[in-house]
């Protein structure tokens, strides 16, 4: 069906469309029964597909990624859908308006996505006010520096935004590699970045309740720089890693998207974000969620035998539909069952 609605879509301007998407599941999320007929159609239950990872359980190694519910308003709708878990924000301290449009662009050639979004979101306190919390759904919550902040205050942005979000998110996300906040992936050079990491797993092993703290990487760094990343994420004690957010590489794409800030999501995406989950996981065994340019079930396991222990999708699901969360999951399913 999504196969027919699809050119419809893409006829709307890509944030209006998100935007729309977003409000639809909320919509859905509300009504009495709206979330069982979801699951109905699109939710595959088997104990066989649950994993555990930094001190969790999932139901299955699906996630929604960072970036499609930035304001957790259409948690219901979106745990429906059959994910194992949800990833929402990216969230700041205070309420930002991002950058300024067009800053979504749609590359339907190249099954890709070009966003220079900036973390528009309502803000910390208005954001954890809401429901954001889904039963047998973990849902983690991306936390990012404020557009105004300045590098080396930066920390003082992360550790307010924990010691507000610990109670209710099953894990945290520093989210260090946006391309779209200016200066923000210079945090993920080792000296800083272990500063940084170390002053956010200090003040979480001060609070009542213990919260996984996952860090988010660019799929930029070098060998060198993700093995500095790595040693910095290692030695401040945090409890997994994200790999990776969007590429600022325009590599194969059409000359014109040079002129379009931010950066690249999906297929263009898929073979580096492999590299770099395959490159941490013969270095570390910290869990890593694997996430970036998973657009079918055949990604997806490949991105699991690249070492990753969960994964996300975002990008897949605008040129595949939400029916690809189901798809991986039968995969994942059928696979385990052969073996």
């Amino acid at each position: 069906m999504y196969s027919l609605l699809r050119p419809l879509i893409f006829r709307q301007d890509p944030e209006r469309a998100h935007a729309r998407s977003v409000e639809a599941l909320r919509w859905v999320g509300r009504l009495p029964f709206g979330p069982r007929l979801l699951r109905a159609v699109f939710d595959v239950n088997d104990p066989r597909l649950e994993v555990e990872a930094f001190g969790l359980r999932f139901k299955n190694p699906v996630g929604m990624a960072a970036g499609y519910d930035k304001n957790a308003v259409a948690v219901a709708g979106l745990a429906a859908l059959g994910f194992g878990h949800l990833e929402l924000g990216t969230v700041t301290r205070y309420p930002q308006l991002g950058n300024a449009r067009p800053r979504l662009h749609r590359l339907p050639e190249r099954q890709a996505v070009i966003n220079s979004l900036g973390f528009p979101n309502d803000g910390i306190a208005v954001i954890e006010r809401r429901p954001w919390q889904a039963p047998g759904v973990r849902v983690g919550l991306n936390i990012g520096k404020g557009k105004d902040t300045p590098l080396e205050r930066a920390a003082d942005d992360y550790v307010a935004l924990l010691r507000r979000v610990y109670r209710r998110a099953d894990y945290v996300a520093v989210n260090v590699s946006s391309p779209n906040t200016l200066n923000l992936r210079a945090l993920q050079a080792r000296a800083q970045l272990e500063a940084l990491l170390k002053a956010v797993i200090r003040a979480r092993d001060q609070l009542p309740r213990r919260v996984p703290v996952l860090v988010k990487l660019a799929p930029d760094l070098s060998e060198a720089e993700l093995d500095g990343s790595l040693t910095a994420a290692t030695l401040a004690g945090v409890d997994g890693l994200i790999a990776t957010n969007t590429t600022l590489s325009r590599h194969g794409l059409p000359s014109f998207t040079v002129g379009l800030k931010g950066g690249v999501s999906g297929r263009p995406l898929t073979r580096r974000a492999n590299e770099v989950v395959r490159f941490l996981a013969t270095r570390t065994s910290l869990p890593i969620i694997g996430v970036g340019g998973i657009m079918s079930p055949d990604d997806a396991l490949e991105r699991l035998d690249s070492g990753a222990t969960l994964v996300q999708l975002y990008t897949g699901l605008i040129y595949a539909g939400p029916g690809l969360v189901r798809a991986v999951n039968r995969a994942l399913l059928a696979r385990r069952q052969r073996q």
